[in-house]
């Protein structure tokens, strides 16, 4: 890789399907799922090459991407985002432009979309009633195991009524180094710790959601500064829908069984 390569900031942008992508070379479309994909997207990253785990894609949703680009892409900077949910910038469809970009990092080491507020339920609440509240027990082993004095930290992002949520991230490089050797290491035993016999494939994807919350987790017990940014969804979501789906789920015990 050339020198302005590996000074250039990059954001992943993870997808399972061809869909629009950003034309500035500051964006690197990435196929996720690659392993068990039936076709190759033209113009994308595939995630199965070099140093991958895309066949944990089931599993880790669109962490298999940011795997592959902390282990193969060589950048002072390093985010994460997905087809249809970017960072708000100025750029086209009102995305995040690499100036931007540039100029948050020179302030903060790390950019995340600006957190979710549940109002009336705690992240761990909310999860439980819309998720298996089995897979939180799963967590808190794997972050028990791998870094026992961060359980507070873990314990205080639970408890709490916002969350940075999606996965979605930009970190420069020591940060992003920092903190998917962790992520991934406490994934890997929270994924040994949930049998996945008999759910569905949404429901399978659970690693991928409960390594959200991680984010918040390592922030805390990291004391790391760091910037808000607003989302820019690309795609209309229907809160209507979205909102009898929460009720039902805290009220009648009716899972989540897709994604909105």
């Amino acid at each position: 890789m050339n020198e302005e390569g590996i000074k250039t900031p990059r954001v992943m942008v993870a997808s399972v399907k061809p869909y629009w992508m950003p034309s500035d070379p500051f964006y690197l479309p990435v196929q996720v799922n690659a392993a068990r994909a039936q076709s190759r997207f033209d113009g994308f990253q595939q995630d199965d090459e070099g140093d991958n785990i895309s066949l944990k894609n089931a599993h880790y949703s669109e962490l298999t991407a940011l795997w592959w680009g902390w282990r193969n892409l060589e950048c002072e900077a390093l985010g994460l985002v997905h087809h249809r949910r970017h960072f708000a910038g100025t750029g086209e469809r009102g995305i995040l432009t690499l100036d931007e970009a540039t100029s948050l990092l020179d302030k903060v080491p790390i950019v995340v979309p600006k957190a979710r507020n549940y109002i009336i339920e705690t992240a761990a609440s909310h999860y439980a009633h819309t998720h298996d509240s089995a897979h939180l027990d799963a967590l808190r082993t794997g972050v028990k195991a791998v870094s026992p004095d961060r359980i507070d930290a873990y314990n205080d992002t639970m408890t709490s009524k916002s969350i940075h949520m999606f996965n979605m991230l930009l970190m420069r490089r020591e940060a992003l180094d920092s903190y998917c050797q962790w992520l991934f290491d406490v994934l890997s035993v929270t994924e040994s710790h949930i049998d996945f016999s008999g759910m569905t494939p949404y429901e399978k994807r659970c690693i991928g959601r409960l390594g959200e919350f991680l984010l918040d987790v390592w922030l805390r017990s990291e004391n790391i500064p760091y910037q808000e940014v607003g989302l820019r969804e690309l795609e209309r979501t229907s809160w209507i829908k979205k909102g009898m789906s929460f009720l039902a789920a805290k009220f009648l015990g009716k899972r989540y069984h897709k994604s909105f």
